[in-house]
């Protein structure tokens, strides 16, 4: 599996477009084959700082993401909202994948 952690941060003018464009992203990536997960979050003490979460069940599952229309769209315009570009740092899961049905809050 591949994982990667996405760094964005937002201009401050374009937070509110930011921040609904970064949540539509959800469902969709969500629902391709090859996505295990999707997280996004907002950082607690900086809400121009947002963070991606993923992890995807191969590098070819990753690329195929980036073809999407939503994504390519907001590659071809991100330093509109952004200060500077995306961060992305990319990571192989050693530890096994947790069950889909594990209990909440379990560790």
């Amino acid at each position: 599996m591949l994982t990667l952690i996405a760094h964005l941060y937002a201009k401050p003018e374009k937070l509110k477009d930011l921040d609904a464009m970064c949540r539509s992203f959800i469902e969709p990536t969500r629902a391709e084959p090859g996505c295990v997960e999707y997280h996004f979050h907002i950082a607690s003490d900086d809400p121009l700082h947002f963070m991606f979460y993923e992890v995807w069940k191969d590098r070819k599952a990753f690329e195929e993401h980036l073809e999407t229309p939503h994504l390519k769209s907001f590659w071809a315009t991100r330093m509109d909202y952004l200060t500077k570009d995306a961060d992305l740092s990319f990571y192989a899961m050693v530890s096994p994948h947790a069950q889909k049905n594990a209990v909440a809050g379990a560790f």
